[in-house]
This record gives structure tokens, sequence and C-alpha cells, in this order.
């Protein structure tokens, strides 16, 4: 009988795997025969067998999450009689805690819905035009199975035809995507009426910008143990130890006021960026403490190294997005040394939305192909080589380096395209090892730039705002 209850369970998610790859009737040939009648992994199949096939060897492993526990696919079984395309699923439970609603803890775990959105009234141009947005947006919640989580996400998403990066963990949840409006909106619809968020991500926790599917070169779905890389334990340093969340107007009063009484040198208040070094460097708030660090890996080194710094401050953090501080600030709180720890809920993105001339000048560093966003008309970086104003990154040009680089037009076409002199002569010598491996952060920009900085900063230059 439990033999016969696991092959209905894979038959059932291989039927709705493969339902959920259907192309709209309206997107397909009007005359002549049905035209493509499915698409997967940017392959377009006309016939069931091919689809069956391709399914049936290239996702093998996705249909065994999906199918799950024979319990788990009696579930999908059950649900798939109440919506057109669903898949199997993830569990976890809720959460709850701090006072603005994501930060709780539930006793029980909800049901998880495995459901993926109808998309049968949707044209195929409309649900992959390049005419769309990326989306950011995170949920810490326990989740009890990350594994079934990360294969609905997926799932979801390549139903969606989104592209971008989504981290699982089991604290919870982080991604950024990017496809059409449409896409995009049913993405949103669908997380928040699945259960494991439910009462905990609202529809202001996605930030949005201009975009589309084209600012990713894939979707990668993951399971890791953290879904913001601190590098700390979540069982060490909980998300549900955070500061005290400013909303964007309560922020931007606080941020006014800190800059009011620095100017007068009388201010016991740190305005502390979370972010690395290449974020800050082309963005921030004015009267800001930027660590210049690679990695928020760094980050709780650079505490630990700086803590005096921070003795009886008021500690106002941001970030991109608002991620990096719920941890980030968790840390500085365990440390027990400053008066109060605050961090701006929804991060710069949110509070660009409602003050795009305010108090953070410059752009926004994001981490996908377009490397930065646009709300005001500042440009508060240099080019790397004659020092004129230039904010726009590039790859450098070296193959064996991975840092951006910031070189304007004219420095460009003289050929300086890379971070530093020693690329710009590596990248000469094109080379490489006999492994095939290529080289990499072996750069002057690397060498000189310390691990963990120590901030050499007196009270004085807190005080002023610098």
């Amino acid at each position: 009988a439990a033999r016969k209850q696991r092959a209905f369970a894979r038959r059932k998610a291989f039927s709705l795997f493969v339902k959920a790859k259907e192309v709209p009737a309206a997107a397909r040939c009007p005359a002549g025969g049905e035209g493509v009648r499915w698409r997967c992994c940017r392959q377009a199949f006309e016939e069931l067998s091919g689809i069956h096939r391709h399914v049936a060897l290239q996702h093998a492993g996705d249909i065994g999450l999906l199918a799950g526990p024979t319990d788990a696919a009696q579930q999908a079984g059950l649900a798939a009689e109440r919506a057109p395309a669903e898949v199997s699923p993830s569990s976890g439970p809720a959460p709850a805690g701090r006072a603005d609603g994501h930060h709780g803890h539930s006793p029980s775990s909800p049901e998880i819905s495995c459901t993926l959105p109808d998309t049968s009234h949707v044209s195929y141009d409309d649900l992959t035009s390049k005419v769309g947005e990326v989306l950011l947006y995170y949920c810490y919640c326990e989740v009890k199975d990350p594994e079934k989580l990360c294969a609905w996400q997926k799932a979801l998403c390549q139903h969606l035809h989104l592209t971008g990066k989504v981290r699982v963990a089991s604290e919870g949840i982080n991604g950024t995507v990017g496809g059409s409006k449409v896409a995009t909106n049913l993405y949103i619809e669908v997380m928040l009426s699945q259960p494991l968020f439910k009462d905990i991500l609202c529809q202001e926790d996605f930030k949005s910008s201009a975009g589309g599917a084209h600012c990713f070169p894939d979707l990668r779905v993951g399971v890791f143990k953290e879904i913001v890389p601190m590098g700390i334990d979540p069982k060490i340093v909980s998300y549900k130890e955070t500061g005290i969340h400013l909303s964007p107007q309560e922020f931007h009063r606080e941020v006014e006021q800190y800059l009011s009484q620095a100017n007068q040198g009388q201010s016991d208040t740190i305005l502390l960026d979370c972010r690395n070094f290449y974020e800050s460097k082309i963005g921030h708030f004015q009267g800001c403490l930027a660590p210049d660090i690679r990695k928020f890996s760094y980050f709780p080194s650079y505490i630990d190294e700086n803590l005096e710094l921070f003795k009886d401050k008021r500690v106002l953090m941001y970030c991109t997005g608002g991620i990096r501080c719920e941890r980030g600030s968790a840390y500085l709180r365990s440390k027990a040394v400053c008066r109060e720890v605050y961090q701006l809920k929804g991060g710069i993105h949110k509070y660009l939305e409602e003050f795009p001339d305010g108090f953070y000048r410059g752009k926004l560093f994001v981490f996908d192909d377009r490397y930065a966003i646009c709300s005001n008309e500042d440009i508060i970086s240099a080019c790397r080589y004659c020092g004129t104003l230039w904010d726009q990154y590039k790859l450098c040009s070296s193959q064996h380096c991975q840092q951006l680089v910031l070189t304007c037009p004219s420095c460009r076409n003289k050929g300086l395209t890379a971070c530093c002199h020693v690329c710009q002569e590596k990248e000469l010598k094109v080379t490489s090892r006999a492994s095939g491996q290529t080289l990499k952060e072996e750069c002057e920009c690397t060498r000189r730039r310390p691990r963990v900085p120590i901030e050499h900063v007196s009270q004085k230059t807190l005080g002023a705002g610098k």
C-alpha cells in the first residue's frame, strides 16, 4: 500500500510539473496546428512525449522533492483538485516577535500550500515581456524543510519565467527576482497566500524597481545555512534579537536630528552603513560611518575590532533592503555596549520611495546586472584613474579578477579598464594557470585593503557627523 501511495505521489507530481510548463492557449499558433504547447529550460515542445521525456531526464530530482512523503503527496492531490496548476511543496512554521510583525514565533507549523498560479489567461508575450521589474524581499521565519521550500520556489520562478537569486534556510527566505510586471505581480500574490508566510510577509515587504528578467543571467535557487551570509550560526545570533525598526519617516527624522546635533558637535549617535565599501562608495546617507569591508561576513569582526567606538552610543543602522540590519543589529546588541540600536525598516530602497531627495545621496547599489539604481542626480564617487565624477561600475577587464571598477568613458577609451595597475598588467600578459583555474583577487586593490579595518575616528569627528 505504501509503495502504491508513493507511486501515485510521483505520478501526481510529474503531471502537475508538466502542466505548470504549459504555454497559454492564447500564445500558441493561431492556425495550422497547436504549435508550441510547453516550454521548459528555455526549450519548446510541441508533443506530449517530448515534454515527458525532458522532465523524466532533466527533472527527476525535482519530481522526487515535489512528491515528498506519502502524506504530502495526498495533500498535493487534494489541493490539485482545487487549483489548476499545483506542485508539491515546502514546509516550516511561522514566527513572531518584534513590533514590526516580522519576527514572531508560532507554536504550531501551518500547512504548506503547493500552489502555482494559473497563467492560462495570460499570453506568453505578456508573461515574458522584457519590460518589467526586479523584486527584492526577505522573510525571517522558521522553516522545517528548506529543501521543499526550495523546490517550490524553483518551480514557481520557472513557471513565471523569473530569473534571479533566492536563498532558503531554516531561518527563512531571501530573494531578488526579475521578470515581466504580470509575472512579478503573480509571484507576490502567491507568496502572500503561502501559509508559511502568513501574518509575517506583507505587500510592502516587496521592494520593486524598473528592470526585468534580463537583469540576471539565470535563476539560482538554493538551500544555505543563512539567508544572508554573515558567517555566524543563526542559532547563536538570531533574527529574533534585532534592533528597533524605524519606518522611513521615523528614520528620516532621526537622521535630521542627528545631523543637526552633529553640526553643533553634540551628537551621541552613530549612523552606521552595514553594506560593503563598493556599495557605500557610490551612495550613502550624509554623515554616515561606512566600514571599508568587502563582505558582510566581515561585519562581525569589524564590530569586535571597533567595539569601543560604539560604547554608550545610539546607533542608527541601514542597508539596501533591511535584511543585513536584521542580523547585524542582533550581533551589535549581543555585545551589550550600545545604549540603543535602531534599524531602517525596508532599507534604503523603501526610504528612497518616500524621500527620493532626502538625506541619502548618490546611487543605490544593487546585486544584479544593473549594478545601481538612481533616485537623485548626485554623483559622489570618482573615476579610478582621472578623478572625474563617475559612478557607473564595470567588472575589471582582467579575466582573473572579480573586482568592480569605476572608470569613465575617456579612460576606458585609453584602455584603462582594470581595477588597478597590477590587473592592467596581468590582463596584457593574459595570465593563466596550467590547471585551467583562473587566478582570483590577487591584485593591488585586495592587497592594500585590510580584511577588517580599525577605525581611527575621534569623538570630535563623530560629533561633527563626518
